[in-house]
């Protein structure tokens, strides 16, 4: 009887885990990320090829032409003004928060 409790136990585990396994599975190559569960900040580092893995997709820094930054997010590009409003790409809604010299920063969120 007392290996009920114990499998009940061991059961939860992969629940209270699940969290971290979605934050930990953000990351890409010349960005950093800040995700919670439906939305994720990617800074882009310019000049390079830059990427994130995010929220189950990859998201791409293409160009940046002025304040127009466009972006591969799963696979559809998509051209959004820096401090304006959002475009939607596969399912998110993709926002440009800041433009510099060196980097992009951009909001990646669900929608819906």
């Amino acid at each position: 009887m007392t290996s009920f409790p114990l499998r009940r136990k061991l059961a939860v585990v992969p629940f209270l885990l699940l969290p971290l396994g979605a934050l930990a599975a953000c990351g890409g190559e010349n960005s950093k990320t800040d995700c919670n569960v439906n939305s994720c900040t990617v800074t882009f580092d310019r000049g390079v090829d830059a990427s994130a893995s995010i929220l189950g997709v990859k998201a791409e820094l293409v160009k940046v032409q002025g304040q127009m930054v466009t972006l591969k997010v799963g696979g559809q590009t998509v051209t959004v003004p820096a401090g304006g409003d959002g475009e939607q790409a596969e399912g998110f809604d993709v926002s440009v928060q800041s433009v510099t010299k060196d980097q992009v920063v951009v909001r990646i969120s669900a929608n819906g």
